[in-house]
């Protein structure tokens, strides 16, 4: 997903002022030169350098009183004041005190420079310079409380100095809401994501209505995982203002990140009105990007959203022409690029089709890690992103007709970039978890099991991990922590995994001989996807044991239906009915 934050301009710090420090330096050497027309001794040297620290004190001495004496003379000019602003804020940062006297001196010339920007008259106001001025008010409140520049979560006096400070600051003038809520922004954007919700959740308190505060609480919400809050925030933020830019596109990126990550599992489809709340979920982030969409047509982020709705809606082909859309609209967005490659891989996966979209995405994601700029681009994600693809590459080159050398050299590829992924970012249960499937897919059981170990150690929770584990130790023939493993993984499962889990430990109970109990537990998977192709292939597979070939025929058919690709489902089904002539019940 690709929430977009509420403000165009970054929270960096003043540039102006380092350029006055360029130039001055520029001063200094042209006087260097022209001194140095013989050759100096060492001693001379020193007391050059000395001349040179204290002229450079002596001019931003005289560049401060200058701008002091100008904001005097003009009371009414903002750029002044935020001139004056930026001066006092760059003086207060190697100050490592809390409430340092340039950061106070430098947030009251940014409330002053704001003050008059919103007295403006409406012809005459300037917006590009207002929001400047607030993010580094912002970035002042911020120094003033914490007195350091770290990106960790505001330690609970720090965070209540600022709370304090913005119920006072709103008490006093209302229209301050617009700094406050960009001090949330900037909290949001360094990755201090509870700080952000409780600055943003107090300035709503006193200012309801400030929607880019609402716009930006929900964001912080979508970031720290509670997506129900975060839902809520933006239906308030759409009943109050359909046409606020962070409105639909945010409501439908939280829908996507709900309901969007849930998928039927490896080789199988869930069929039509498997999940009906993830198809009206996906209709409606749908409806929000179309609308979004035409409102801001040339916006990469849009259609790519729109291509993962239309992907989780089932029209593939509508998705394939908005990921088109988005290479044409952003071909060098390493972001974008990223994201087009993931699509192109689901398609393979979905289709089962070795085409040259897989090739490309290799070379799309190898690019992104040779072209990207490291400062920019995030490394680890870039690395799962290539290792997806050569996973995918083992997969499809196993299932089809592929020399044993090439499949030999697809799986080593898929491992090596797998391990370069996990090296990146060695807390990463994801990549573990990708990891422990890839030797599981090569019927490594003892190496899958120690990857897959190391996965939940690392997320407790993750029951889909917790259920390959399962998996694999019911194919290394340990029947009794195969059964734990898959309680295990069902007691954190929600309602939308727990049928995959269910389906595994009906087969289990098959493979025991526990044939009632297998039927039961399958039956509660069906009922929970009634599409879910895998657990019908299952359930098939129990009446075969029990000899009842017309249903076992009927469950094999109905995985079919469902995911006409299970191969394992059409082999069944031809033995059924080859043994149901021959017992003569078909």
């Amino acid at each position: 997903m690709n929430p977009e934050l509420n403000s165009a301009h970054a929270g960096v710090l003043p540039e102006n002022i380092s350029m006055s420090s360029n130039e001055e330096t520029n001063q200094v050497r042209s006087i260097s030169t022209a001194k140095d027309t013989d050759v100096m001794e060492i001693e001379d040297a020193d007391q050059q350098c000395q001349s040179v620290s204290v002229s450079r004190e002596e001019k931003v001495s005289s560049l401060k009183a200058g701008l002091v004496h100008i904001a005097r003379k003009m009371p009414k000019n903002a750029h002044c004041h935020f001139m004056l602003g930026l001066m006092y804020q760059r003086l207060g940062q190697p100050q490592k005190r809390i409430f340092s006297r340039n950061s106070f001196q430098a947030v009251s010339a940014f409330e002053k420079s704001t003050e008059i920007l919103l007295g403006c008259e409406e012809e005459n106001r300037r917006p590009e310079l207002l929001s400047l001025v607030q993010i580094h008010h912002a970035q002042c409140i911020l120094q003033v409380s914490t007195g350091d520049g770290s990106d960790k979560d505001l330690e609970a006096e720090e965070l209540d100095i600022i709370l304090s400070k913005l119920k006072e600051s709103m008490q006093l003038d209302s229209r301050h809401a617009s700094a406050w809520s960009t001090l949330g922004l900037l909290l949001l954007r360094t990755g201090r994501l509870q700080s952000a919700i409780s600055v943003l959740s107090s300035l709503l308190a006193s200012a309801p209505d400030n929607l880019d505060a609402l716009a930006n609480l929900g964001i912080a919400y979508l970031q720290s995982g509670n997506l129900d809050l975060s839902a809520r925030c933006f239906q308030d933020l759409i009943l109050k203002d359909q046409n606020h830019p962070a409105a639909l596109v945010n409501y439908a990126a939280v829908l996507l990140s709900k309901y969007g990550s849930v998928i039927a599992g490896a080789g199988a489809s869930a069929g039509e009105g498997a999940f009906p709340d993830q198809i009206e979920a996906a209709n409606v982030a749908k409806e929000c990007l179309i609308a979004a969409a035409k409102a801001d047509c040339k916006a990469g982020r849009i259609w790519l959203n729109l291509a993962n709705a239309y992907y989780v809606a089932g029209d593939h082909k509508n998705a394939r022409r908005c990921l088109e859309q988005v290479a044409k609209l952003e071909p060098n967005h390493m972001s974008t690029r990223y994201a087009v490659a993931v699509h192109r891989v689901k398609d393979v996966e979905r289709s089962q089709d070795p085409s040259e979209q897989l090739s490309w995405a290799a070379n799309e994601m190898a690019s992104i890690l040779k072209e990207g700029d490291p400062a920019v681009i995030d490394l680890p994600i870039a690395w799962a992103g290539l290792a997806m693809v050569h996973r995918a590459q083992h997969e499809i080159a196993a299932a089809f007709e592929t020399s044993e050398r090439e499949l030999a050299e697809a799986k080593e590829q898929a491992q090596c970039t797998l391990k370069q992924a996990i090296e990146e970012d060695p807390d990463d249960a994801v990549q573990w978890h990708q990891l422990g499937l890839h030797s599981l897919c090569t019927l490594q059981f003892e190496t899958s099991q120690k990857f897959l170990k190391a996965a939940v150690a690392r997320c407790k929770e993750c029951s889909y991990a917790w259920s390959n584990l399962g998996i694999s130790l019911q194919l290394s023939e340990d029947p009794s922590s195969a059964e734990q493993v898959y309680k295990r993984a069902l007691s954190l499962a929600t309602t939308q995994q727990a049928h995959a889990i269910l389906s595994n430990l009906g087969n289990l109970y098959r493979q025991l001989k526990r044939l009632e109990l297998a039927k039961m537990i399958l039956a509660k998977a069906l009922e929970l996807c009634p599409g879910y192709a895998p657990a019908q292939n299952n359930l098939g597979l129990v009446f075969v044991v029990e000899g009842r070939w017309a249903e076992a025929v009927n469950c094999f058919e109905k995985a079919l239906q469902a995911d006409p690709l299970l191969d394992a489902a059409t082999s069944n089904m031809m033995k059924a009915m080859s043994m149901a002539k021959i017992v003569g019940r078909v």
